[in-house]
């Protein structure tokens, strides 16, 4: 009697280990299974944000948030999507509601700083930049210090955030060309130029800051195009830009012929040139 009741505690002792086993073998399973889930999401959110078309990628976080609202990296991920897809009031919005979320960080008030000045609100750009810890020095929020400095015409203190933009990055071609746009604006054409040009040292593909350098000449009546890197069509675009400066300031007839030199030097019709030219000459 004894040794069956023996038999049977061992035996309910085996069941009751191999039901432990399986069931510490399928929880490793769920936890592995878990654990790629987090993986492929994790790479899924990284093509929405930086291949995949912007308004599917709004469409992706916005249901994922939706699902989740408690999980801020979705809602930030439907932040930049908006951002991407240049839809800028949405976006906004969307940054406002990141910033009340548990675990909000300085670059997402910054997201919503950037927001906000595409969208031409200024002093809520500004607040948001002063919500900030003034230890937090970085590129991006330095970049966008000037420009609401600018926005004030405050410029000693947006030339000081330029130039610490400037020592901040490895690739300071754009914020180079955003300064110089902000000489451009005070009539301070002569700096504007110096900076243009590092902007195209640095980046002899910025087009916008070759079109920027001609406006700059232009405005000090140096109709000559300065010599750069620049394709064919490139070229007959700038002589459009000095031709219009030209008309502006009331040279007419050095517009005349700049906008002869664009028709005649576009590898294809240059309609925009063509059109400014015919209404020069109908007078």
């Amino acid at each position: 009697m004894r040794h069956g009741f023996l038999v049977s505690a061992c035996l309910a002792g085996a069941l009751a280990l191999s039901a432990c086993g399986k069931q510490d073998g399928e929880e490793t399973v769920e936890r592995a299974f878990q654990d790629v889930n987090v993986i492929d999401e994790s790479n899924l959110n990284d093509v929405m944000l930086t291949v995949a078309d912007p308004n599917q990628a709004v469409n992706y976080f916005r249901d994922a948030a939706k699902a989740e609202p408690e999980r801020i990296e979705m809602q930030r991920g439907l932040a930049v999507s908006l951002i991407r897809a240049k839809r800028h009031t949405e976006a906004v919005a969307a940054w406002k509601k990141l910033a009340e979320m548990p675990g909000v960080t300085s670059e997402d008030q910054l997201g919503l700083a950037d927001a906000l000045i595409r969208t031409g609100d200024w002093e809520q750009a500004k607040g948001a930049l002063n919500a900030i810890p003034p230890t937090h020095e970085t590129y991006q929020r330095y970049r966008l210090e000037a420009m609401v400095a600018d926005a004030s015409q405050d410029w000693k203190r947006a030339d000081s955030f330029y130039e610490i933009a400037v020592g901040l990055t490895t690739r300071p071609a754009k914020i180079m060309n955003n300064w110089g746009y902000s000489k451009l604006t005070r009539g301070d054409y002569a700096e504007a130029e110096r900076l243009f040009g590092e902007a195209i040292l640095q980046d002899q593909g910025l087009f916008t800051a070759k079109n920027n350098l001609v406006l700059a000449r232009g405005a000090q009546r140096n109709y000559d195009l300065p010599v750069i890197s620049m394709t064919q069509t490139e070229q007959a675009k700038l002589l459009h830009t000095l031709a219009l400066t030209a008309v502006k300031q009331g040279d007419v007839q050095t517009g005349e012929a700049l906008l002869r030199q664009a028709v005649a030097t576009h590898p294809q019709h240059f309609d925009a040139a063509a059109k400014a030219l015919s209404a020069l000459e109908n007078g």
